[in-house]
């Protein structure tokens, strides 16, 4: 990185790099394993998603994104961190035909996030209250030549085998270097109350379509009911049934937009025993009963295509 080399030159790089791929509307893979790059050339209503473990640097514009009654608002200055499996609302509020909303999403692994923490020695200490699981920071020079290298390597395919891996464990450190290192290491901190609600999580989502039982999910994690229900409500300001319920909903919207045209076999596949039941949480969510919001939603996807 030479030293002369600022954050809006950077920008201005990147939004080159990304214009020259000519990107369709929406999310678009890379060739890089785990780098994500959305693209939206006009403003948004609130679009529901489910974040994963990921890191979100904007290139260009802004967005607004809400966990429950949270809210989270970034740009080409910042960048936000989600550490665990979110169900959120996101809206753009900053994007047009001539300067689109452009941003990467690198996804990774809490496996990931431990190695790089022996690098990382002046950390605070890990608090024992609840702790946000979504974080906006400041966009560094560092952060943003490192993201730069890793999308240089877009069609050098023995180049993207060999040094991406190493710039992503970069791209980490910084990260874990700035303002939401110590949120992060709660969350891999085997033994802290973060790493069991982020367990709690990770059964949850691996069995969807099975009846949420608190007890043996606090057993599971080596919680108390009382501390589970407080942490996890810390954590993603809802209840673990809240929780599922919302991620449910998320998936069915997703198979009904895909391979799956009946409703009610959506429904029976994510787990409810009744499509009127179905039916009405979807419309109190998503604003529409599901048939009405899967036409507008592919009539959509139509337009922007």
């Amino acid at each position: 990185m030479q030293t002369n080399t600022t954050i809006e030159s950077l920008l201005e790089a990147l939004v080159e790099l990304l214009n020259n791929e000519k990107l369709h509307e929406g999310l678009n893979a890379t060739p890089i394993a785990h780098l994500n790059i959305f693209k939206a050339s006009s403003l948004s209503e609130m679009m529901h998603t489910v974040y994963e473990p990921s890191l979100f640097i904007i290139v260009q514009g802004a967005k607004v994104v809400m966990l429950g009654q949270n809210s989270y608002q970034y740009d080409a200055t910042s960048y936000l961190v989600s550490s665990l499996h979110l169900p959120v609302t996101g809206k753009i509020i900053e994007a047009c035909e001539q300067k689109p909303f452009l941003s990467l999403q690198l996804i990774f692994e809490p496996e990931q996030i431990v190695e790089m923490m022996q690098y990382t020695t002046d950390l605070q200490t890990p608090s024992k209250n609840g702790v946000s699981s979504i974080g906006v920071g400041h966009t560094t020079v560092e952060l943003l030549d490192a993201s730069f290298r890793l999308v240089c390597l877009w069609h050098q395919k023995e180049a993207i085998t060999a040094l991406a891996p190493l710039i992503i464990k970069e791209i980490l450190y910084r990260v874990l270097q700035g303002e939401y290192g110590v949120m992060l290491h709660q969350f891999v901190l085997k033994g802290s109350n973060a790493y069991r609600i982020a367990k709690s999580i990770e059964y949850i989502s691996q069995e969807l379509a099975t009846p949420l039982r608190v007890n043996e999910l606090c057993k599971k994690v080596g919680m108390s009911v009382a501390s589970f229900h407080r942490h996890f409500k810390n954590t993603t300001t809802m209840s673990p049934i809240q929780y599922q319920k919302l991620l449910r909903l998320q998936q069915a919207r997703q198979l009904l937009l895909g391979e799956i045209g009946e409703v009610a076999e959506a429904a029976f596949l994510v787990g409810y025993e009744s499509p009127s039941q179905f039916s009405r949480e979807y419309s109190r969510v998503f604003g529409n009963a599901p048939s009405l919001d899967i036409k507008l939603m592919k009539q959509n996807l139509m337009r922007i295509s």
